[in-house]
């Protein structure tokens, strides 16, 4: 019992067996074409025997009717019947009146019974001529072919081919139609399977495709699908889903940058917070400093007392400049779309700046040259901020260049520097010259009441007007350069 069921859940498993699509679809295409192929064979193989026999039935009818003619002239029927040769060896001839009775038989079967029940001799007395194609005979038991045809007065005429080689020949279909039929099956049968081939493999990478699309990913380029409907359909979907990835994958992309903008503004304002404490400490403690001193010793002598006050003025209008600094900074940074920006004379701008300032290079022994072009030079941006970056630029040339002039050229291209012919900076210094609070010598920048935000407020304000600064050496000296893309000069 056991063994048995086992035979039985192996039968079930082999109906179970999932065939692919490619497989189901040429099983469906193959076998739609076989059972055709197969049911136009047998009806045309019938079809051929029904041909040939009623051809052999015309031959035989042909042949009754030389012997009723010859009959109707007189003569007598076994002379006739020896007398005419027939279409076919070991003819039998029957002659059968009008009551069924054989009158004649080739085969001398006098008296054998009447035979007005022969379908063929019903068929004759009702049309003419009748026909069976298969029947035994009573007499010898051998089967034959019969004809009958109906002569004047009621007579038949029955002739009969027994079931011989020679009649089998002549009966049996043509088999070179079949030969045409298999070949015919076999290029209906490649045909089929490439057709279904061709589907199954654009189903395949239909099939891929889903699968790729649930994993999120994008199709890999050039795949391609067969040259119809359905590949045409299919290479559209991929193209349209490789689009909208694209597009995804750019938005992504586009948040990333901006988070990581958001974040990387959020580190500057923690580093700035750190850095603007980190710098407060100093001008704070020395201005507590001295003012303990005053209140400690309030007997101190006059040269003491004013270098004291003297400190508490620096340092306090130091912690001025650098509030005005990050103040001015955080601006740019958190209000870059709200700052206003109105049509600005650069060529007005940089002359009274450069004015402002030469007093203070005077003292320093340092001469400012300016050199721009006669046409006014104009620029839609922020004043402010525009003077920003020429008074920082300037100021920190007459603070730490020690050199001997200071010049500041433009051209009507936009382009613009200010280079010193001083002791100049060292490269390894470059990377992070505009960096926030940083110092090539702190003690120095201290000194002279640098706040150490001046450079990263030129680089701000200069790329809020849509350009970019660079610092190189000026062989003697320091050059910086930067540019402004929407100068224009002014109509004269």
């Amino acid at each position: 019992m056991a063994g048995k069921t086992k035979i039985f859940e192996r039968i079930k498993s082999l109906f179970k067996i999932r065939l692919s699509f490619k497989t189901r679809l040429l099983i469906l295409v193959l076998g739609t074409a076989w059972v055709f192929v197969i049911t136009f064979f047998f009806w045309q193989y019938e079809r051929e025997k029904q041909f040939k026999a009623e051809i052999l039935d015309t031959q035989l009818q042909m042949h009754n009717l030389r012997i009723i003619n010859d009959m109707a002239r007189g003569e007598d029927i076994g002379a006739v019947v020896s007398r005419i040769n027939p279409p076919m060896p070991d003819v039998r001839v029957t002659l059968i009146d009008d009551m069924g009775r054989v009158t004649f038989d080739t085969n001398d079967a006098m008296g054998i019974g009447n035979h007005a029940d022969r379908p063929e001799v019903i068929a004759a007395r009702k049309n003419g001529w009748g026909m069976t194609v298969s029947r035994k005979s009573q007499i010898d038991g051998k089967d034959y072919f019969y004809t009958a045809t109906r002569g004047p007065y009621g007579l038949i005429v029955r002739t009969a081919v027994p079931y011989d080689h020679s009649l089998l020949d002549t009966l049996s279909a043509d088999w070179q139609f079949l030969w045409a039929i298999i070949a015919a099956s076999l290029v209906i049968s490649i045909i089929g399977w490439m057709a279904t081939d061709r589907l199954s493999r654009s189903i395949k990478r239909l099939s891929s495709f889903a699968a790729t699309i649930e994993k999120g990913q994008r199709m890999p380029e050039g795949y391609k699908f067969p040259k119809d409907e359905l590949g045409t359909i299919s290479s559209h979907i991929i193209t349209l889903y490789n689009k909208w990835m694209q597009t995804m994958e750019e938005r992504d992309l586009q948040h990333a940058e901006a988070l990581k903008a958001e974040r990387e503004k959020e580190r500057f304002k923690k580093q700035l917070t750190i850095d603007i404490n980190h710098e407060l400490k100093t001008p704070v403690a020395s201005i507590i400093l001295c003012l303990e001193t005053l209140k400690d010793f309030p007997d101190l002598p006059p040269v003491r007392r004013e270098e004291m006050e003297n400190r508490i003025l620096t340092n306090a209008l130091r912690l001025q400049n650098m509030l005005k600094d990050v103040s001015l900074i955080t601006r740019m940074d958190e209000g870059s779309d709200m700052i206003h920006f109105t049509p600005v004379s650069l060529n007005e701008l940089v002359t009274e700046v450069a004015d402002d300032l030469r007093p203070s290079a005077a003292k320093k022994g340092i001469e400012i040259v300016v050199d721009m072009p006669r046409t006014p030079q104009m620029i839609d941006g922020n004043a402010p901020m525009l003077e920003s970056i020429f008074r920082n630029l300037i100021r920190n040339a007459i603070l730490y260049c020690g050199g001997t002039e200071i010049k500041i050229t433009g051209d009507e291209q936009g382009n613009w520097t200010v280079g010193d012919d001083g002791i100049g900076i060292a490269e390894e210094h470059y990377p992070h010259i505009f960096d926030r609070f940083y110092r090539l010598d702190k003690g120095r920048s201290r000194k002279v009441g640098g706040t150490g935000l001046g450079l990263a407020i030129v680089k701000t304000a200069v790329e809020l007007h849509g350009g970019k600064i660079a610092i190189s050496s000026n062989d003697p000296g320091t050059l910086f350069s930067f540019n402004f893309p929407n100068q224009t000069a002014a109509l004269q």
